[in-house]
């Protein structure tokens, strides 16, 4: 318990301070992900009552720290201090030395605020990979060991949490498209059969475009389509050669051997216009070659576009 304390309280250490260099975003490379966190939220215990009529209706959100993608959240759990979830959530590691899980618990509310009952953090370095751990972690008011708020009893919160590596034969790096067509090509290995028939993550990059042009206007940007989310990159401003670079990532608990991508570049105008958005050219992508090869890299002819290129790198990353 020593242990987790102190690296909890190096990542209270307040204020922080980073200096961050400022670079073009096509110039930075992509942080690969590494493996898949699976966290199981078991319970709370003698949690704080934030209502005058009843108790507290509790629910749990969880991200990494410092993220700005959206938190998963538990249920809800009406009138209960010391509520059971037993429910379980996955998130994408990318450095698993720096990371930390954050679990902050809020009282829902149907009008107004949730409250926040409290919170805690959990430095992914405590794990050993694909062995479960159970942390007991007593809830604090917010990361300044300093304030003396944090010295109130809030309860206590029950989690459960393995971090699984990807399989070194399924994690590919690559270079950045420099918008003329160069890059390091790697020889892409096969997946085992036993990571066909497993959960993993597919990582859409979108690397770049050449010669999209529209009627109106050029500023390029691509949408990814798949199982009802669509995903934007960045607008790039008056080019035909877009160079993107960014990924996208859905988490499936099942290889996606039938299942088919699409990506469409359009461009939009900004203000107010009848013509604000036109299409540039789309493709559609079977995924059966990226399960069984772990990788494609690819540039594809846009579909009713006159020039129009696109290219594209798509991986299937197994446990």
């Amino acid at each position: 318990m020593e242990t987790i304390k102190r690296q909890i309280a190096r990542l209270y250490l307040w204020p922080q301070t980073l200096e961050i260099p400022i670079l073009d975003a096509s110039t930075v490379a992509v942080v690969k992900p590494v493996g898949i966190l699976h966290v199981k939220v078991v319970r709370a215990l003698k949690l704080l009552n934030m209502d005058f009529l009843g108790t507290s209706d509790p629910y749990v959100k969880l991200s990494f720290s410092g993220e700005r993608l959206s938190a998963k959240r538990t249920t809800v759990k009406m009138n209960n201090l010391n509520p059971e979830w037993n429910e379980k959530f996955k998130l994408i590691v990318k450095d698993p030395q720096s990371q930390a899980l954050e679990l902050q618990v809020y009282d829902w509310d149907k009008v107004g605020r949730h409250d926040r009952l409290g919170m805690q953090l959990v430095p992914l370095k405590l794990l050993t990979p694909n062995e479960t751990k159970e942390f007991t972690l007593d809830l604090v008011k917010n990361t300044n060991m300093n304030d003396p708020q944090n010295k109130k009893r809030r309860g206590k919160i029950v989690v459960e949490m393995t971090f699984v590596p990807f399989k070194p034969d399924s994690i590919k790096f690559n270079e950045s498209w420099d918008g003329n067509g160069k890059m390091e090509s790697r020889t892409s290995r096969s997946l085992d059969d036993e990571a066909l028939g497993k959960a993993g993550l597919l990582s859409v990059m979108i690397l770049g475009a050449e010669d999209v042009e529209g009627e109106h206007h050029n500023n390029p940007y691509a949408l990814i389509r798949y199982r009802g989310e669509t995903k934007k990159t960045k607008i790039m401003r008056r080019t035909r050669d877009p160079v993107w670079n960014e990924e996208f990532q859905f988490m499936l608990d099942e290889p996606p051997l039938h299942d088919k991508i699409s990506v469409e570049v359009m461009s939009s105008r900004t203000g107010l216009s009848l013509r604000s958005k036109e299409s540039l050219g789309y493709i559609e992508i079977n995924l059966t070659d990226v399960v069984h090869n772990g990788r494609i890299n690819e540039i594809y002819h846009l579909i009713d576009s006159k020039n129009g290129k696109i290219h594209i790198e798509i991986s299937w990353n197994v446990t």
